[in-house]
């Protein structure tokens, strides 16, 4: 590593609540953690971008001029995505060796993918002796991510990876980009993230299809609601409005309204470090991904629900697109041993995969560190 002149980080992320509404302009909870993707780059003098990783044999050469010819690659489309809409935006993109270094667990939902175009194009800035404002550089990565990989997400993901703090989660309005910065005053709680090991991926996912769910909802309800976004709809304007859609997706709405309530709620239990209460909303918005939204699944409800039926644990719900992935868990920090043999026993007795469990620390999202 030490022949790389710069290691540039950005971190996968936990949303501690607020699933499936950063693309309806709602607000979200997201946090960086310490399961990050660092890239180990240096200028080569040409016009390439080689990427190599620590965890693959692959080694991949991107043309700096033919960036649009790479979405077909298993390994280096996110790289080349990133660069690619980096470039489109005026910055200058230079020829470099890369070397990625991910912690985060691909297929994990934490959010690899995002660690992965953010850590790139902060990389090629720095590389290129460019200063960045972490902002545009998530906006980049979240054009990328859509116009590039396929997937239609919002911006929480990338927002996260960019603009996270240490020891505290993100208050983020997607419909503003307007953020807020609270405290993670755990106290006797920690965080426990386990990674069901459901093999799941968003773009062949279900996770398009509620977007286009919630699309269409939208443009029947703003015919009669002065709403900008879905998240605008209030809890009693969705009471009033709700008949209007069609069962499937006044389900979805539902889901949508009531979940940006119970962001608004848990903001201020983090504020007072109210944990039990914060736990008690994470239950009620994994019921709401299951029953209402329909994005969880046999595993990720068999991971929830042992979960929370052990004495330790004030909440757990799935956190990222669905399907697989993981669950976030608020635990007494003295019960947790016997808290994470007892949800993977349960689960692996439920469904005969094996989980896994991750102690993360909240951290800062992109960080530049020169080696030479």
């Amino acid at each position: 590593m030490s022949d790389y002149q710069y290691k540039v980080t950005a971190a996968g992320r936990i949303n501690i609540i607020g699933e499936h509404v950063d693309y309806c302009g709602g607000k979200v909870m997201p946090a960086a953690i310490s399961l990050k993707n660092s890239v180990y780059v240096r200028p080569n003098g040409t016009d390439k971008i080689n990427i190599e990783w620590t965890t693959l044999p692959d080694k991949v050469s991107l043309d700096i001029g033919r960036l649009d010819e790479y979405r077909g690659l298993k390994y280096g489309n996110y790289q080349a995505g990133g660069a690619l809409m980096w470039q489109r935006a005026g910055h200058k993109v230079v020829g470099c060796d890369m070397l990625h270094d991910c912690t985060v667990p691909f297929g994990s939902g934490l959010s690899s993918s995002a660690a992965i175009e953010v850590s790139t194009i902060a990389a090629l800035a720095t590389v290129a002796g460019e200063q960045f404002d972490p902002v545009d550089v998530a906006l980049k990565a979240q054009q990328a991510e859509r116009e590039y990989a396929g997937v239609n997400c919002g911006i929480m993901d990338q927002y996260a990876a960019a603009c996270g703090k240490k020891d505290n989660a993100i208050l983020l309005d997607c419909n503003t980009l307007e953020r807020e910065y609270i405290p993670l005053k755990l106290g006797e709680y920690s965080l426990v993230i386990i990674n069901s090991n459901k093999p799941h991926s968003l773009v062949e996912s279900r996770y398009n299809e509620r977007r286009a769910e919630t699309d269409e909802a939208f443009g029947i309800l703003k015919k009669y609601a002065n709403i900008s976004c879905l998240a605008d709809l209030s809890v009693e304007e969705f009471q009033r409005l709700g008949l209007l859609l069609p069962a499937t997706l006044r389900n979805r709405v539902r889901h949508v309204v009531e979940e940006c309530n119970r962001v608004n709620i848990a903001a201020e239990a983090m504020r007072v470090g109210d944990m039990v209460f914060l736990g008690r909303l994470l239950n009620k918005s994994h019921k709401s991904l299951s029953e209402l939204y329909e994005v969880t699944g046999r595993e990720m409800d068999a991971l929830a629900y042992a979960a929370q039926s052990h004495p330790a644990c004030a909440g757990s719900r799935m956190i990222g697109g669905g399907f697989g992935g993981s669950t976030i868990s608020i635990v007494r920090t003295s019960g947790i041993s016997d808290f994470i043999s007892f949800v993977l026993e349960k689960y692996n007795r439920a469904t005969g995969l094996v989980a896994e469990s991750y102690t993360a620390d909240i951290s800062d999202g992109i960080t530049v560190e020169k080696i030479q």
